[in-house]
C-alpha cells in the first residue's frame, strides 16, 4: 500500500482507523514527494522536532519510492487518460498515481480525484 501525504499525517498522528489499515498491508511504500510535502508540512509545525523525530523512525520501516524513467511512462499515460476524461489532478498526485500502477498497489488516501484514475484502487480510513 502506498500512503499519500494525508495517510502519512494520519499516521504520523495515530489516526486509529488508518493505523489499522496500515497494521494489515502487506507492504507500506512512501513515495519520495510524499515525504517532500510532509517535510514540507512539519518544517512550518510547532511541533516540528517531534513530527522529524517520529518521521526518522518511521521512514526506516517503511520503503521509500523513487522515480525512475519507467515512471515516467506510468506518469505520462495516466496523465494523457485524465485529460481525456476531463479530470486532472495535481501535478505531485499524477506521480504518486504512476507509483501506484506501477509498483501494482493501493492508494490510502483521502483525496478522492485518486478515483478518476483508471486502475488505482483507492483506500479511505
Amino acid at each position: 500500500m502506498i500512503l499519500d501525504t494525508n495517510a502519512l499525517s494520519a499516521a504520523a498522528d495515530g489516526e486509529p482507523a488508518a493505523a489499522e489499515i496500515l497494521t494489515r498491508a502487506a507492504r507500506i511504500a512512501l513515495p519520495v514527494i510524499v515525504l517532500g510535502e510532509y517535510r514540507l508540512g512539519i518544517a512550518r509545525s510547532r511541533k516540528r522536532e517531534a513530527y522529524e523525530a517520529w518521521l526518522r523512525k518511521w521512514v526506516a520501516t517503511v520503503e521509500v519510492l523513487d522515480i525512475h524513467e519507467e515512471t515516467t511512462h506510468y506518469y505520462a499515460e495516466i496523465g494523457l487518460e485524465l485529460k481525456t476524461l476531463g479530470r486532472p489532478i495535481p501535478a505531485n498526485d499524477l506521480w504518486i498515481a504512476a507509483l501506484c500502477r506501477e509498483h501494482s498497489l493501493s492508494l490510502l488516501s483521502r483525496d478522492r480525484h485518486f478515483d478518476a484514475v483508471p486502475g488505482i484502487r483507492r483506500v479511505d480510513w
